[in-house]
Order: structure tokens, then C-alpha cells, then sequence
């Protein structure tokens, strides 16, 4: 498939971003919505409207954008550390640990914060885990660091399949939406969107090193860029921002595999033009998605998981055929 101006890609994300955020700050059960923000933008709105859409929808949305963001631009790091295409934010096992330490709050009864708390505290554990086993074997090779990363990622997966097994009711229902992504009481995203900055100006900073690195350490080395430190860095980084995101909305899956790939089928493998272009896609295609998740059958609300999976796999399968054809 012939290649897309990088600019004029990352101009139409943008565009769409604004154009989803309107659109999640305008629908909804509550009966009017579109007809109320002109009057929220000019301050004549009345308190109910503002209470909906300043303290209910905004803060949703902005998180759903920090989160897409956040993991959208955790793939594209990790897919380059790993140098393997099928590498997501989550292959090294940090939302398995969050996952776990989650679970287990919620098995106990507590909601809100302290099943946030619990799911950081668990994503730091696992990568210091990773990070110790790894260092310990002084090996920070992608073959070594991916083995690590999936091992203890499948002990966490077993972990979670016990919890799953041994619930019951209300708790259980909680912990399903959980592990598929829920945004129904998340507030703003806070120092979350700090995260995000660090992780984008990190990305940005070392763009042009990792389109070396994705070639091979050896080229790498004969062309003065040495691997292990980025990897350092890479891994720290991707692990924070998953760590965060995993903190906000719980698992949200496929965002952080597929949008790099439907990137670099539009733009190419530049990371200059991937690092943002992988941050504005992410949080278009998950705001879009939570708002279907709110709406399409309110006032129930689905898992945003599994809306992501519904928007994205037909659109990344029609590029990819659509690329061979061309071909």
C-alpha cells in the first residue's frame, strides 16, 4: 500500500480526536446533550448540565484519551525493544501483576482508589521482578527479556484464573470488567497525563535511535548507538506508562498491538512520525470506542475491551489485505 504524508495522517488524527471528543460530551442517556454545549461554552448552561458534562463526561473522555495514548505509545516502544511485531504494552507481565494485586482488592470488598493503589503497587512489583531476574542474568537481549516477561506473565494469568474461580456475585461480575477495561468510575487522569508527557518526550528524544535499533544491535554499535541503555530505558518507560494506564481503566487490550501496526501501514516505520502519530491514534480509537461502550445499549454499559476489539480488528484486517493486494 503506497505511504501516506506522515503530516497530513497525523493532521487527520488530530481532527478526529476533537471531533470524538465533541461527540462523547454529546451523547449519552441523559436526553440532551449536543444542545447543551453551546450554552456550557458560553457559561449560560444550567447546573445539571454542567454537573454532566463537567463532572460525569470530561473527565471520562480525557481519561479514555490519556489511556489510549499511554498504551498506543507503550506498543510502539515495546515492539522496538523487543523487535518483535506481536509485542504489546502487556507481554511482560505488567498487567498480570496489576491484574492480581486488583482482583484481590475487589475480593475484599474495597472499590475507587484502593483498587487503583493495588493495581500500581502490583504492575511495580512485576516490573521489578522482571527487572531483577533480568539484571541478575546480565543478559538484556529481547530474546531474554521477552522469555522473562512472558514466563511470569503466564504465572499471573494463573493467578487471576484461581480468583476468577473461587468468586462469586457481585464481586465477580466487577472483576470481568475489570480485566476487560472499564472507565465507569474513573475521575480525571491527574499525574496520569504527566506520565504521558514524560513518556512521549522520552519517546520523541530517542526516535531516531530506534529506528537503528529495530535493524539489529550490531548495526546499531557500527553506527554509534549503543543498545543496552536504550533498552534500560525503554523497558522503564513502557512499564510506567502501562503501569498508569492498567491503573486508570483496568486491561484494556488490542489498543497497544494494533494501532502501531495500522500506523505503519499508513506512514511507515519512521518512530519520528510513529511516536505521535501512535499517541493520537490510541486516544481517538479508545475515546471513540468508550463512547459506543456507554451508548450503544444504555443505560447498561459494556467493557471497552471488548469495543476496541469490534473497531479495530476488522479496520487493522481490511489495511493488512488491502496492503497484500497493492503488492
Amino acid at each position: 500500500m503506497s505511504r501516506i504524508n506522515p503530516l497530513l495522517v497525523l493532521l487527520l488524527l488530530a481532527l478526529l480526536l476533537v471531533v470524538s471528543l465533541v461527540v462523547s460530551l454529546g451523547v449519552g442517556s441523559y436526553a440532551r446533550g449536543f444542545a447543551d454545549l453551546p450554552a456550557l461554552l458560553f457559561g449560560s448552561a444550567d447546573s445539571l448540565e454542567r454537573a454532566v458534562m463537567l463532572e460525569l463526561r470530561l473527565p471520562r473522555a480525557l481519561s479514555a484519551m490519556v489511556v489510549g495514548a499511554q498504551l498506543s505509545l507503550a506498543g510502539v516502544m515495546m515492539q522496538a525493544l523487543l523487535r518483535n511485531p506481536l509485542a504489546d504494552p502487556y507481554v511482560l507481565g505488567v498487567s498480570g501483576g496489576a491484574s492480581v494485586a486488583a482482583l484481590i482488592t475487589l475480593i475484599l470488598g474495597f472499590s475507587g482508589f484502593w483498587v487503583a493503589a493495588a493495581a500500581f503497587a502490583g504492575a511495580m512489583i512485576n516490573v521489578v521482578l522482571v527487572f531483577g531476574l533480568v539484571s541478575r542474568a546480565g543478559d538484556w537481549s529481547p530474546g531474554r527479556l521477552l522469555l522473562t516477561g512472558v514466563v511470569i506473565a503466564s504465572g499471573w494469568g494463573a493467578v487471576v484464573s484461581f480468583l476468577l474461580a473461587v468468586s462469586e456475585g457481585q464481586a465477580l461480575k466487577s472483576m470481568l470488567f475489570w480485566l476487560m477495561g472499564d472507565f465507569s468510575h474513573v475521575p480525571a487522569p491527574g499525574w496520569h497525563l504527566l506520565v504521558l508527557l514524560v513518556g512521549l518526550l522520552f519517546a520523541w528524544a530517542v526516535a531516531r535511535p530506534l529506528n537503528l535499533v529495530v535493524r539489529g544491535a550490531l548495526q546499531a554499535q557500527a553506527l554509534g548507538v549503543d543498545p543496552r541503555p536504550l533498552r534500560l530505558g525503554l523497558f522503564l518507560v513502557t512499564s510506567l506508562l502501562t503501569a498508569s494506564a492498567v491503573t486508570q481503566a483496568g486491561s484494556v487490550g488490542f489498543l497497544g498491538l494494533v494501532v502501531p501496526h495500522m500506523l505503519r501501514l499508513l506512514i511507515g516505520s519512521d518512530h519520528r512520525w510513529l511516536v505521535p502519530g501512535a499517541a493520537l491514534g490510541g486516544a481517538t480509537l479508545l475515546l471513540a470506542a468508550d463512547t459506543l461502550a456507554r451508548t450503544v445499549i444504555a443505560p447498561q454499559q459494556l467493557p471497552v475491551g471488548v469495543i476496541t476489539a469490534f473497531l479495530g480488528v476488522p479496520l487493522f484486517l481490511w489495511l493488512l489485505n488491502r496492503n497484500e493486494a497493492q503488492r
